[in-house]
């Protein structure tokens, strides 16, 4: 069969259904009565099944119909999104662009680009929502999100990005190991402050520690502090409180400044990858693919 032919009387089927008649579907179409019921009687051959049950004053969609209706609806809706695609590239940046991001990492590393974004393109109406929980994107109409650790494979309809993995260290301020002294391997942390990060269920996250090059041991250590924000450790560590295990990202300017220094540098890990993830069928719309663009070069981890 001629793909083409596949799509001949869909939209006279999908518009019978909505409306429950084949009159009221003929005048939403600007067809007659008669070219609708046709239109679908050709489609219920060619498939052989019959969709709708038929009565004087409706229709009714049979199970066959019921479940072929459904695919319908998304094939026609997938055509719709694809043709404003194609429209949208002969427009500007333009309209709502719903970002959704991690708490910290949103606040801390994509604001900025977001207001940047923002300010290049005044027509754009961002919206953008803070959130550390697993979340549907094509559900709640989300355009772009940002996701740590996000589990793979991905859904068919889901376009992702990969931007690198971040770096998990050990780290104290210079006052506190003036104090304390510096640990000098793992087993010397029991002896130290420890600053966990703890879960909303009240347990806590392990510390990792790589080993022989390869080889990563989890170890459940004691928390002087615990603290449900990495935000908050940060602040906790800085104010010479302890030791905490902490992304990189986390601490970026710290480190750069001394105001932070990493503990047992050689037993350092690779922590949760980052992503970029956005529906496919918004992908090829330039405000998606602009801000797709701009954070990639701003957000990868080397």
């Amino acid at each position: 069969m001629i793909p083409s032919e596949r799509l001949k009387g869909i939209e006279a089927f999908v518009c019978s259904a909505d409306t429950g008649s084949f009159t009221a579907a003929g005048a939403r179409l600007n067809l007659t009565n008669s070219a609708v019921s046709k239109s679908v009687a050709r489609l219920e051959a060619r498939l052989g099944s019959r969709l709708f049950e038929r009565t004087t004053r409706k229709l009714t969609l049979t199970d066959v119909g019921a479940a072929f209706y459904d695919t319908c609806v998304r094939v026609l809706g997938d055509l719709a999104d694809a043709e404003a695609v194609l429209a949208s590239h002969r427009s500007e940046i333009v309209g709502r662009l719903k970002v959704d991001v991690p708490i910290a990492f949103g606040r801390m590393q994509a604001m900025p680009l977001l207001l940047a974004f923002a300010e290049r393109h005044p027509n754009v109406r961002p919206n953008i929502t803070f959130t550390d929980r697993k979340i549907d994107i094509v559900e709640e109409g989300v355009d772009v999100a940002i996701r740590i650790g996000a589990s793979e494979p991905w859904p068919d309809n889901l376009g992702h990005r990969y931007l690198g993995s971040e770096r998990v260290i050990r780290c104290a301020a210079p006052a506190y190991l003036a104090r304390r002294g510096t640990p000098a391997s793992v087993d010397d942390l029991e002896a130290y402050d420890c600053i966990l990060y703890g879960r909303g269920d009240g347990s806590t996250i392990n510390w990792r520690f790589a080993r022989d090059g390869c080889r990563v041991e989890d170890r459940p250590m004691t928390g002087r502090i615990v603290l449900g924000s990495a935000e908050a450790q940060v602040e906790t560590v800085k104010a010479g409180f302890g030791i905490a295990q902490l992304a990189t990202w986390l601490i970026k300017a710290e480190l750069a400044s001394g105001e932070l220094v990493e503990i047992l540098p050689d037993l350092a890990t690779v922590g949760l990858p980052l992503h970029l993830v956005w529906p496919r069928r918004k992908q090829l719309t330039p405000k998606v693919d602009a801000l797709l663009e701009l954070l990639t070069q701003g957000l990868r981890i080397e």
